[in-house]
């Protein structure tokens, strides 16, 4: 018993470990790397608003996210360590020909409200009013297969939710910008309370190329994430067409969603012109939820979720080279607690990214 509660707490203070590098890390450089614009870090932003194709506020009604994305990271160098340190406490990260990256998230928020923002006490059967602003970082690797890669993804958020995630500062002043009547319910939102989401999850490309540089791929994935912010399970895919398709694995997406991540490789472009449109979706058997289930430690306003939840998404994405990029994507999610009214949320997305 006490070597097995040994081994438990080595795990523990690996993740830890890993968790501090990743998310106070400076910028990740490769010394060596297999072209110029595959060491050069890219900056993404994405914005998720439900008035971009719905005009209602409910429920997710809006998404910020800034990352930076690395370079390669060197093999063997100081930056891969932690790499090796998860990879040595779990069966992930292994492989021969492989490629690693950091994705770092800067600062990101996402805003929830009831249906009806223009009561000053919401209804108890609605969902409540929650923020949650975060950052933290993930581990990326692309590794050959053969007839297929696959990409890997371990990411740890941290943050803030309730007051202290500004959640009412941004969207009553976004309204006023609009000419929109602000959210009135804000005092009744969420209590503040730390949060984290852990995250892995792994991606496989299949690829058929067609004429010319034109292909078609499918993407299937699996993942956990785990925290007080929410836990759940996921499995889903996309399918793509287009040109230059084996640069990324597709779009990338605030959480809970069916993310590409910021993955980009230069090494793999055919020309420096690349788009594709894509459709896809995910599940997820959601265990935690705390903007549907409440404050952990608190007395909180909370609604009776909905253990299965499914997105499905649709978009296009157009770049050049690695230097710059914008994405447009759609995505409709099914109910999330019993007793949500009207149609099911739909949800608009523009991401533009950056080389630096």
């Amino acid at each position: 018993m006490k070597y097995h509660a040994f081994k438990f707490e080595q795990k523990i203070l690996n993740l830890v470990l890993l968790g501090t590098l990743a998310v106070f890390s400076p910028s990740v450089y490769a010394d060596t790397p297999p072209s110029e614009e595959s060491a050069s870090g890219r900056i993404i932003v994405m914005e998720e608003n439900d008035y971009f194709v719905s005009h209602n506020d409910k429920n997710y009604t809006q998404g910020i996210r800034i990352a930076y994305v690395s370079g390669l990271v060197t093999p063997k160098g100081w930056w891969d360590h932690p790499f090796g340190l998860l990879g040595d406490t779990f069966p992930v990260f292994d492989g021969g020909e492989r490629k690693r990256k950091y994705e770092w998230t800067v600062v990101g928020q996402s805003l929830f409200t009831p249906t009806n923002t223009a009561r000053v006490n919401p209804s108890l059967k609605d969902r409540p009013y929650a923020a949650w602003l975060y950052t933290g970082a993930s581990l990326l690797q692309d590794t050959n297969q053969g007839n297929h890669h696959t990409l890997e993804n371990a990411e740890l958020l941290m943050g803030v939710v309730g007051p202290a995630a500004l959640g009412d500062v941004t969207q009553n002043d976004y309204h006023q910008f609009i000419n929109v009547k602000p959210a009135l319910g804000w005092q009744n939102q969420l209590k503040n309370e730390p949060g984290f989401i852990a995250t892995y999850e792994r991606k496989w490309r299949f690829q058929e190329p067609l004429i010319g540089n034109l292909a078609v791929d499918v993407i299937p994935e699996l993942g956990v994430s785990g925290g007080n912010v929410m836990t759940y399970g996921e499995a889903g895919g996309i399918v793509r067409f287009g040109q230059n398709l084996a640069a990324d694995y597709g779009v990338s997406r605030i959480r809970p969603s069916l993310s590409g991540t910021g993955w980009f490789d230069h090494d793999k472009l055919d020309g420096k012109l690349g788009w594709y449109v894509f459709a896809g979706s995910q599940g997820r058997i959601v265990g935690h939820n705390i903007f549907l289930d409440g404050n952990s430690f608190a007395q909180s306003p909370s609604v009776d979720k909905k253990i299965f939840v499914a997105d499905f998404i649709g978009g296009a994405s157009l770049f050049w080279s690695s230097a710059m990029r914008v994405d447009f994507i759609i995505t409709e999610r099914t109910k999330e607690f019993y007793g949500q009214r009207g149609s099911p949320d739909r949800i608009g997305g523009i991401n533009l990214a950056l080389r630096l």
